[in-house]
């Protein structure tokens, strides 16, 4: 019997983008599990291929009772289903489906001797005074700044206490942006908010500085474009000796001034920003600085990002923008 893949979160951003990769190594054996709900994101299924979906409260049902073996043989799984958003304030909601989720597929997982790669996440940096070093070491001294952060800190703790981490592969991907993010609402990346104030008025909003060492719009990020997030994610179902927890971006750390000129220049239109006030509940949650350090996803074999941020704005704004929001499709056969 041939072994499948199962992808949580399927529907999802990063989900529906291993999807479409899968689909592209010619790979249909996979079964989706997502909750769709009322939202636009079953639209990121459409034009993929695989084998079954289910919904998530189904499976977990399913799960709780037969464990793996109730979906036949099953060779990985590439759990990226969470509740996502960074503005959460529902921490029992936080806990069920990023924490206790995790925790009950990471077992059945391993005890069905499937691969486990899954999702933490760079909000576990907290404000990254502590570094971004994605060694086990440091754990104890990350400080997440939001509940969605230690909702997914919590299961790396979990794992690492349990001398897990040896046998399952955690990756924290840091600011994701692309195709198939359209559904996300306010947790939509910057680049496409950026598009869309672009388009409406000729003009993109950044926040401005307020603090003394950085100037307006040089706040940095490390952007990491979808597809680079999806290759680097499959990287690890290929190679199940590679475990532990790994930063998944560039390496580099772009300013939002370098962003938006990135936008500009994709839409072929003149630099016109403008700089307004950061709303004073979120200052205190602002990271000013992130960076993956990705010596150890380079040490495990990984050649690194494809898209810089040029590429990936131009990739994505020519190919998936301008034609009206297009989705990641599976590539017809030649």
């Amino acid at each position: 019997m041939k072994s499948s893949v199962i992808v949580t979160g399927a529907a999802g951003f990063i989900g529906s983008a291993l999807v479409w990769l899968l689909n592209n190594r010619g790979r249909g054996d996979i079964l989706c599990v997502d909750q769709l709900g009322s939202d636009a994101k079953w639209k990121n299924l459409n034009g993929l291929a695989f084998s079954d979906y289910v919904e998530k409260s189904s499976f977990i049902a399913a799960l709780e009772k037969h464990g793996l073996k109730k979906f036949g043989r099953i060779s990985a799984v590439l759990h990226m289903g969470a509740n996502s958003s960074t503005t959460e304030r529902d921490v029992s909601s936080l806990v069920a489906n990023n924490f206790e989720y995790t925790k009950t597929l990471c077992s059945a997982a391993l005890s069905a001797n499937s691969r486990f790669v899954y999702a933490s996440s760079a909000a576990t940096y907290g404000d990254g005074s502590a570094g971004y070093s994605d060694g086990e070491a440091g754990l104890d001294s990350l400080r997440p700044l939001n509940p969605y952060g230690w909702s997914k800190q919590a299961f790396d703790l979990w794992a690492r206490k349990r001398g897990l981490l040896g046998r399952i592969a955690g990756l924290k991907y840091f600011n994701v942006y692309g195709p198939n993010e359209y559904h996300k609402g306010e947790m939509r990346s910057m680049v496409l908010k950026a598009w869309e104030q672009i388009t409406q008025t000729g003009r993109l909003k950044l926040f401005r500085s307020h603090r003394p060492d950085y100037r307006d719009g040089e706040q940095k990020r490390d952007f990491l474009y979808v597809k680079d997030a999806a290759d680097a994610t499959l990287f690890f179902l290929d190679k199940p000796g590679a475990n532990g927890l790994f930063n998944i971006g560039t390496g580099t750390a772009e300013t939002w001034n370098s962003l938006a000129s990135a936008v500009f220049k994709a839409m072929g239109k003149p630099l016109a920003v403008d700089y307004i006030d950061m709303p004073e509940a979120l200052r205190g949650q602002y990271q000013y600085f992130t960076r993956a350090e990705t010596a150890r996803l380079g040490a495990a074999g990984h050649p690194g990002a494809r898209f810089g941020l040029d590429e990936g704005v131009s990739d994505y704004v020519a190919n998936y923008l301008v034609p009206g929001g297009r989705y990641l499709e599976k590539e017809p056969v030649k």
